[in-house]
């Protein structure tokens, strides 16, 4: 911890002078100019309304088609609805997502429609994106004939319906940020939004006056000072600016806490058309520098082993890393993990087991067998775990102390592949659990003096198809995950807090995947020491003779 608590100091130094979706943005990563908006097609989606003598199943089905525009909160869907209902209905309790062509009505009897169907995920109240088990689900919805003959639903769940295609048009993802518990990096906690539907609103309400994601809560924070609340619960953007208007609470707050506050803001709105932010009382500005945090990005160069050493391959020669290459080299390391600033670096030597390599010395991390690739976070820990024991997590610290984990991924019952997130606060993993292999990540929970003690609740990201082999955070929201399908490897990107891609592996025997400088160059390791890297949708051969891809947490 005392590198990263000098880091804190003078990061203060620097500073003393209701709905159904989800957006993100980041600030620590490369991406769209402050003020640029995401490009968003310039269409809405426009549903048919009732239509004279529909049958009871035909209000049905255009009521759940009719949430693809929400407008005037979901004005045309209220169409399909009794007047009674109409006034009570919530559409922003949430979203089901299904998948396209599963859905099927039945009318069980004159009075009552069942509409069947595929969820593929599904979006709470707060914007929150959780995966689902698969199956099938079934929505009941009372029908009443009116007295002009025509029929409308008087009785429907709260929240809406959207196939996978249309959710991705209405919905549009963003990053709410909060702190890691030493105030130096953004986190996001990805929220999906209504696309263009007070954008500005909705992501400074999920910082002010509420909490992270239940997930998260306790490893991540907001820099909200006590006591302070929004004055107007609209955000106001007036040519470019973001005026979030803070009661008087905010005239007494800690100058440090709120420009904590004025980064947190920036960067999630960040991405959005927003130019800028002020925090005002009583309409006037509130002079407020926005604290400094650190990059999480990675060097573009590939990380390896070969025949000849360790160190970052540019233009087929190795680059050595002082106090790391050497020993490394020497191991025959069979996996390697690299830390923030290349100091540290967790290493499977050919004899078995975890070691750690800083500054030419090896000492021991973790001796117990049957360990999958270890992982390491921006203090130099060294975590590690048994494949068939993943209750038995621990972290091995910079200082030799041994930690062991708590609440470790409860009920599975292995564990293919481990990474720390670069700002230290949550960790991915492959997991199998009830027989099948899932990606989740846990936030980390930390005691007063940093280190790590226990895992949050843990949240599923996307049930595999095939067996887990390897994941790697891509950027800060971003996991890439490698499996072996029946028709061989399978590369997947999947947002963490939404959906993801998936492509066949570039050649059959890929070992292990690590991150480049972007989510979209992503870098694989096959089994026969060729290297690929992924540009776009395509993935090009970069070099031969590669032993080991190793992964980096990021400059120091």
């Amino acid at each position: 911890m005392k590198a990263r608590l000098i880091g804190v100091f003078a990061a203060l130094v620097l500073v003393l002078s209701g709905c159904a979706g989800l957006p993100t943005a980041g600030s620590v990563n490369p991406g769209l100019a402050l003020g640029e908006a995401p490009e968003v097609p310039d269409f809405s989606i426009l549903p048919n309304r009732p239509q004279p003598g529909a049958t009871p199943e035909q209000i049905v089905e255009g009521f759940v088609a009719a949430a693809t525009s929400p407008a005037d909160s979901w004005a045309i869907a209220r169409l399909f609805l009794a007047p009674g209902i109409s006034r009570t209905w919530s559409p922003e309790v949430g979203v089901t997502i299904d998948r396209p062509g599963s859905r099927s009505l039945a009318a069980l009897d004159a009075d009552t429609v069942e509409m069947t169907l595929a969820p593929a995920g599904e979006v709470d109240e707060t914007g929150a994106y959780h995966a689902t088990e698969g199956g099938s689900a079934v929505l009941s919805y009372e029908v009443t004939q009116q007295a002009d003959g025509e029929w409308r639903i008087s009785a429907a769940p709260d929240g809406i319906v959207l196939n996978e295609q249309d959710f991705r048009v209405v919905f549009s993802t963003y990053g709410v940020m909060f702190f890691d518990p030493t105030w130096q990096f953004l986190v996001p906690d990805v929220r999906w939004f209504p696309t263009r539907q007070n954008v500005a609103t909705r992501i400074t309400q999920a910082i002010i006056g509420a909490v992270p994601s239940p997930w998260l809560d306790g490893a991540v924070f907001s820099a909200v000072p006590e006591g302070v609340v929004l004055e107007r619960s609209s955000v106001p953007v007036v040519r470019g600016i973001a005026q979030v208007q803070l009661g008087p609470a905010a005239l007494d707050a800690d100058p440090v806490a709120l420009g904590r506050l004025l980064r947190q803001l920036q960067a999630s709105l960040h991405g959005t058309g927003v130019a800028g932010v002020q925090l005002q009382v009583d309409g006037t500005e509130l002079a407020v520098q926005p604290a400094q945090t650190l990059s999480t990005a990675v060097d573009a160069r590939p990380l390896v082993q070969t025949e000849d050493g360790f160190g970052f391959l540019a233009e087929g020669q190795v680059a050595p890393i002082a106090g790391l290459s050497a020993p490394i080299h020497q191991l025959g390391a069979r996996a390697i993990a690299v830390g923030r600033g290349a100091d540290a670096a967790a290493v499977v030597p050919a004899a078995g087991g975890v070691v750690r390599v800083e500054a030419d010395r090896v000492t021991s991390a973790d001796e117990r067998a049957g360990l999958a690739d270890p992982a390491i976070d921006p203090d130099d820990g060294i975590w590690s775990v048994p494949v068939t024991q993943p209750a038995a997590l621990r972290v091995s610290t910079s200082e030799g102390d041994v930690i062991e984990i708590a609440n470790a991924w409860p009920g599975a019952s292995r564990v293919a592949a481990i990474q720390v997130s670069r700002d230290g606060t949550r960790i991915a993993a492959i997991v199998t659990d009830t027989g099948r292999d899932w990606v989740s990540v846990a936030g980390i929970e930390r005691n007063a003096d940093g280190d790590p003690v226990a895992l949050g609740p843990v949240e599923r990201v996307v049930r595999l198809d095939a067996e887990g082999r390897d994941v790697a955070w891509l950027d800060d929201r971003t996991l890439g995950v490698l499996s072996e399908g029946p028709n061989g490897p399978v590369v997947a990107e999947h947002v963490v807090g939404g959906m993801g891609t998936s492509s066949t592996a570039p050649r059959d025997g890929a070992v292990s995947l690590a991150a480049g400088p972007t989510a979209s160059s992503a870098r694989l390791l096959a089994e026969d020491a060729v290297l690929f890297v992924r540009r776009g949708t395509t993935w090009q051969q970069t070099a031969t003779g590669i032993l080991v891809l190793a992964s980096q947490l990021g400059a120091g």
